[in-house]
């Protein structure tokens, strides 16, 4: 009977170790961890036109700078309405000269000059109008980063506000988690944070940059030993090593700047 009990006392003693290790200790001791995963803030690339798909110049995985060549969209019609907005302004033009002359002469008036003038500028509008939606068929990136997903392929027909490709510029990498909220209070913008995922390297961390100021309860994919601690609020992280974590991956966040209340920033 003793030996049973001394067993059942280890494997609780050993339980408690493993718990007490996992999910940390209090403030003032060793960094509270939460569960959290790795998102995302994608740029989507999209045409402002329907059109077929000419070119693509990236593929998935690709890196891509500020202004790289991204997709070529086919131009016949701009290249039209360009073209014809060209003749309209030189047919203003020589409607404008014809009233101009004729008002010198005291012939023409100067109505006709004033409204031949405003159609000149209208034409000259319209012109740098199509002349715009060409140089937009070919679209570049608003972004350095890399190319996350290509939803459509060469030849293929895509709606104006459809995205083609999505960027993932290194910065807009973040880990999202949920603290209870008696944890709020030792938690400021620009802490850092300890990240530790399967498989990635041990020195990983981030800064806090986002602290939610409403409350939500705790979602399904939470666990806690507190069955209280309903109410939590969602942080956000920068890493400091963005490419060193992929989207979607669970990871354990360590407060390393929690400290008790009223002593966080009077100690860093």
């Amino acid at each position: 009977m003793k030996k049973r009990l001394g067993a059942v006392a280890v494997v609780l003693l050993a339980i408690s170790v493993a718990v007490v290790a996992y999910y940390g200790l209090r403030p003032g001791g060793a960094p509270v961890q939460y569960q959290g995963w790795v998102e995302a803030d994608f740029i989507f690339v999209s045409p402002d036109e329907v059109g077929r798909i000419e070119k693509m110049s990236v593929r998935e995985g690709s890196t891509v700078d500020v202004g790289s060549p991204l997709f070529t969209l086919d131009d016949d019609l701009q290249r039209a309405a360009v073209a014809e907005n060209e003749a309209a302004v030189i047919n203003a033009k020589q409607a404008y000269a014809r009233a101009d002359v004729l008002l010198k002469k005291v012939v023409g008036t100067q109505k006709a000059v004033d409204d031949a003038e405003m159609t000149l500028r209208s034409a000259q509008a319209r012109l740098n109008s199509s002349k715009t939606r060409l140089e937009r068929r070919q679209r570049f990136s608003p972004v350095a980063g890399t190319i996350q997903e290509v939803y459509f392929r060469g030849g293929e027909m895509v709606d104006p506000g459809r995205p083609i490709v999505s960027v993932l510029p290194p910065k807009n990498v973040k880990v999202r988690f949920f603290v209870p909220q008696e944890m709020l209070p030792d938690i400021h913008i620009d802490d850092r944070v300890r990240i530790a995922c399967d498989g990635c390297r041990l020195d990983l961390y981030g800064r806090v940059s986002f602290i939610s100021a409403q409350a939500e309860f705790s979602p399904p994919v939470i666990y806690s030993l507190e069955e209280r601690a309903r109410l939590v609020f969602r942080i956000e992280a920068i890493p400091e090593l963005p490419d060193e974590v992929r989207i979607g991956q669970p990871a354990s966040i360590a407060l390393t700047d929690a400290l008790p209340r009223g002593t966080a920033h009077a100690q860093k």
